[in-house]
């Protein structure tokens, strides 16, 4: 039996048998303009994260976590600059220890670098995450300029969220698929989330 770590968020864990298989890359597709962040923050709750921002500054992302009315941990976060991001990026990855959560937010900046260089930062980021016992959670804007190397990321990874943010009349409506889980069942439902203070199942009915 595989070992299930938690995503912090009760209704995916109940959902994917206890949580996600230890050693596994997920990637979490979004709208930049939709409450994504809430899964990220959540996660840190779990275990010990690394939280590897390549857009926000790392002071920028800490307040943002400290502010979110969400259950949270306390993560170590690092930004990443430079004209170099996929060379920090690896060094910063290879010091990931045992079983913990890394989290890459956004991931887009190093989909934009060389091909062959970004597909070996992947198998070397799935080779670490799959020896650790840990989970790796790659936030991807899904917005009007997604990066040409996004195929490359869906495939390498195991398990896909995929986040559909829209307005429906007179609310915004988040449904989340996970269309891929490499080795398990994918989730065949569509999952209708509430996304306000924390990740929460949407009671509310769809009036037709």
């Amino acid at each position: 039996m595989v070992e299930r770590l938690r995503t912090g968020i009760e209704v995916l864990d109940r959902k994917l048998e206890g949580g996600i298989p230890a050693g596994s890359i997920v990637t979490l597709t979004a709208s930049p303009a939709s409450q994504a962040e809430l899964f990220l923050y959540e996660l840190t709750a779990t275990r010990g994260t690394l939280y590897l921002s390549l857009n926000r500054t790392g002071d920028a992302v800490t307040s943002s976590i400290d502010r979110s009315p969400a259950k949270t941990g306390d993560p170590t976060v690092r930004d990443v600059a430079g004209e170099a991001p996929l060379d920090n990026a690896t060094k910063l990855v290879s010091a990931l220890p045992e079983s913990s959560n890394l989290i890459i937010d956004p991931l887009d900046v190093l989909e934009r670098q060389e091909a062959p260089r970004f597909r070996n930062f992947m198998n070397e980021l799935q080779n670490h995450i799959y020896n650790t016992g840990s989970l790796a959670l790659l936030h991807c804007l899904d917005g009007v300029d997604v990066p040409h190397l996004r195929d490359t990321t869906l495939h390498m990874s195991d398990i896909v969220f995929d986040l559909d943010t829209r307005v429906n009349g007179d609310r915004i409506e988040n449904r989340l698929t996970v269309p891929k889980f490499r080795g398990g069942v994918a989730i065949p439902d569509v999952i209708k989330l509430e996304l306000a203070e924390e990740v929460a199942i949407d009671t509310s009915r769809d009036i037709a």
